[in-house]
């Protein structure tokens, strides 16, 4: 969809952690033009236009409002709160955000597509969702809930993935 592909979690990925453990991951990536790093892609991504909805979705109806500066000081690594997340793991090119309730995480990275940082970055975005104890059964499940929204679930994230490489590519002068 919009040349964004689902593939496998690359080998240092923190949401590793979540796939090794049984939880549902996903793994989605683009690539943008030139050398993107992974403070740019954060900030691109969570200031788009469908994540502004959503983040005034969550300021209304779980009274987690937030900013465009707080964006600015999540990705720049001077706060570890956004929103309905707070950072769980962070290094050079990769953020892993668990949201307030720890049920989901959402995790960014940024990589070179190449040799040369000026032929192109890759962009990965995933998510992970905890299983907890089925209440009539005691075994691990993902819920009723998020098996239910599962298809919107990737189709959101592919779209949220899109438009940061969009507003990545316009802010680059539209090259590529």
């Amino acid at each position: 969809m919009f040349s964004i592909e689902s593939c496998e979690l690359p080998q240092e990925a923190l949401l590793n952690s979540y796939s090794d453990s049984g939880a549902y991951t996903d793994c989605y990536r683009t690539e943008v033009p030139g050398s993107v790093t992974n403070t740019q892609y954060v900030s691109a991504f969570y200031t788009t236009s469908l994540f502004k909805l959503e983040r005034m979705i969550l300021a209304r109806f779980v009274s987690k409002p937030s900013t465009d500066r707080e964006v600015e000081q999540l990705a720049a690594g001077s706060t570890n709160l956004f929103a309905a997340w707070q950072v769980e793991s962070r290094v050079e090119n990769q953020l892993l955000m668990s949201d307030f309730r720890g049920r989901t995480r959402s995790w960014f990275m940024a990589l070179p597509a190449g040799e040369d940082n000026d032929s192109g970055t890759h962009l990965y975005f995933g998510s992970a969702v905890t299983t907890v104890p089925d209440q009539k059964t005691g075994k691990m499940t993902l819920g009723n809930g998020f098996r239910v929204l599962l298809g919107f679930h990737k189709i959101y994230s592919q779209l949220l993935l899109y438009s940061a490489r969009l507003r990545l590519k316009a802010h680059s002068g539209g090259k590529g």
